[in-house]
C-alpha cells in the first residue's frame, strides 16, 4: 500500500495554524517573519511526520527551481573544492542545490553545458571558467539568467564579477624578489584568452616597468593552459631562448610546480639557481619540496562572495525582495606566502 504524502495542510492541521503560517516557517528566506518559537514547532512537526518538499510543485508556483548552475574550468584543479564549499554555505541553508559542470576550458562543451543548465531551469549560475569574450554567457545573461563570474570577468559586458586583486598580487611578489637581489625576472603568463592570465600578465608588465625592471620580451612565455605541462613546456622555451633570468614569476601555482620540474630537468635547482614563485596558494602545497612561494586568494570567502551577488541578482529578477543592488564588480584582496622556492639571488 503507497503511503500518502504528507502536505502542508497535514503539518497545519496537526500544528493549528493556517497553511500560510506552515509555508513561511519551511521557507528559510520567509522563517525569520515569524517568531523561533513557532518556526521550531512547525518544522519539528513537518520532521515527525515525513514531509518531504514538492519542489516540482513549488517551482511552478514561484517560477523558481532552488537550483544553481556552478561551472568550473577544471575538475581536477585542488583550488575549486574550496570555492565550491563557500558557494554551498551561502545557498545550502536556503534550500538551494548545486549543479556543477565541468567545461574544461572549452568553447563548444562551455556552450553546450550552459544549455543544459538553462534547459535545466536553473535559477541562476556562477561561472568561473568563463571566457575572457564569451557570447554564450552574455546571451544568457541578456535573456535574464541572473549570472556571475568568479576568479574571470567578461570584457565589455554587463555581468557581475567577482576577481582578485591580481595586480596587488604581482606588485608584493615582485617587490619580494627585488629585495632578494632579482633584476632578471621571467614571467610564465597564463592563457590570455581567460582574463585571469591577461590581467597578471597586463600587471607584470606594469609593475615591472614601474620598478625599473628589464622587460627583454624573451623573458615572457605564454602559456595554453594553467596546468603542469605548460609550465614544464614554458621553462623550457625559457632556457632554450638564451635569455639571462634568476627568477620565475608565474600565472598560477600548477605553472609554477611544472617549470621547477623543466628546469631540474636541465640541472637547474630551485631555489639555489632560479627561484620560482606561484599564484593561488592551492591545496598541499605544504607538502611539496621546495614548498612554493605564492601568492594566496581568498578561495573559501570567493564563493561565499560570489553566491550573495547572485542572491542579490536573483531576488531582483524575480521581485522578492528589495535591499542592496548586486556589485558590478567585486575585488578580493590577496596575501603574499614567503616559504622555500625563493632564495637571495646568486648573482647579486
Amino acid at each position: 500500500m503507497v503511503k500518502k504524502r504528507v502536505t502542508l495542510k497535514d503539518i497545519a492541521a496537526e500544528v493549528g495554524v493556517h497553511v500560510s503560517t506552515v509555508s513561511r516557517a519551511l521557507d528559510p528566506a520567509l522563517s525569520d517573519t515569524l517568531t523561533p518559537e513557532v518556526v521550531t514547532k512547525i518544522r519539528d512537526t513537518a520532521d515527525s511526520l515525513g514531509y518531504r518538499p514538492n519542489r516540482i510543485a513549488a517551482g511552478l508556483r514561484t517560477n523558481r527551481t532552488m537550483t544553481v548552475g556552478v561551472m568550473i574550468p577544471d575538475i581536477t584543479n585542488v583550488i575549486f573544492p574550496p570555492i565550491l564549499r563557500g558557494i554551498e554555505s551561502v545557498l545550502e541553508p536556503l534550500g538551494y542545490a548545486t549543479i556543477i559542470v565541468n567545461t574544461d576550458s572549452e568553447a563548444e562543451r562551455e556552450n553546450r553545458l550552459l544549455n543544459v543548465l538553462r534547459d535545466r531551469g536553473v535559477d541562476g549560475i556562477i561561472h568561473a571558467a568563463v571566457l575572457l569574450s564569451d557570447p554564450c554567457i552574455t546571451h544568457a545573461a541578456e535573456d535574464g539568467v541572473p549570472v556571475v563570474t568568479l576568479n574571470r570577468m567578461v570584457e565589455n559586458s554587463r555581468i557581475p564579477y567577482v576577481i582578485n586583486d591580481e595586480e596587488a598580487g604581482v606588485r608584493g611578489m615582485l617587490q619580494h624578489l627585488i629585495g632578494l637581489g632579482h633584476r632578471r625576472i621571467a614571467h610564465l603568463a597564463g592563457p590570455q584568452h581567460l582574463s585571469t592570465g591577461q590581467l597578471r600578465q597586463a600587471a607584470f608588465r606594469k609593475v615591472a616597468e614601474e620598478l625599473a625592471l628589464d622587460l627583454d620580451e624573451r623573458l615572457i612565455v605564454e602559456a595554453s593552459r594553467f596546468d603542469e605541462a605548460e609550465g614544464r613546456r614554458a621553462a623550457t622555451d625559457l632556457l632554450a631562448s638564451g635569455a639571462r633570468f634568476t627568477a620565475i614569476l608565474c600565472a598560477n601555482d600548477r605553472l609554477a610546480l611544472g617549470a621547477i620540474d623543466g628546469l631540474a630537468a636541465q640541472g637547474l635547482a630551485c631555489p639555489a639557481d632560479v627561484s620560482v614563485t606561484g599564484f593561488n596558494d592551492m591545496s598541499f602545497l605544504e607538502l611539496i619540496r621546495p614548498r612554493l612561494t605564492t601568492v594566496r586568494i581568498q578561495q573559501y570567502d570567493a564563493g561565499r562572495t560570489a553566491a550573495d551577488v547572485l542572491l542579490k541578482l536573483i531576488a531582483a529578477e524575480t521581485g522578492t525582495e528589495t535591499g542592496a543592488e548586486a556589485p558590478l564588480e567585486t575585488i578580493l584582496p590577496v596575501e603574499l606566502v614567503i616559504r622555500d622556492s625563493t632564495a637571495r639571488c646568486a648573482d647579486s
